[in-house]
């Protein structure tokens, strides 16, 4: 199982964030540091603000910043906001074409082992894995990859 970019950069902004305590932050400062395209995180903090996780102020002393408190983010519900789903196989796809999907037990196996992965996420906050901010290290010359 592995989760879409869009997901680990959303849960890379949110421990930036909750590691600012309340200070905005800049989308050119997340590109920084953690060598990302400005326009990839720019589509992550409009997700991420649309739900809520984020505000975001714009202008010269603009940025984002958490919206409620890192304890009462929970990592299950940024994940379920983020990914686009959870069709690991063919079958769980609304244009399935597997023609053992009737009689096929492995949907249900796929099925307890996405909720169990869910449920482990579910256990934790944005709190739990909040680092301290000079933590951070921004790479001197590195250009920004996607």
């Amino acid at each position: 199982m592995r989760l879409t970019k869009f997901s680990d950069y959303a849960l890379r902004v949110l421990i930036l964030a909750a590691s600012k305590g309340g200070t905005n932050v800049t989308i050119e400062e997340a590109a920084a540091v953690y060598g990302i395209s400005a326009p990839h995180l720019k589509k992550v903090i409009r997700t991420l603000t649309h739900e809520g996780f984020l505000e975001a102020q714009r202008g010269r002393s603009g940025g984002f910043r958490l919206a409620m408190p890192a304890e009462t983010i929970n990592l299950g519900s940024v994940i379920r906001t983020t990914e686009p789903d959870f069709a690991l196989v063919e079958c769980f796809r609304a244009d399935n074409q597997c023609l053992i999907t009737h009689s096929c037990r492995l949907p249900r196996i796929f099925d307890r082992a996405i909720t169990a992965m869910l449920d482990v996420f579910d256990g934790y906050s944005l709190a739990d894995i909040v680092i301290n901010s000079t933590e951070f290290q921004v790479p001197e010359s590195e250009p920004h990859k996607n």
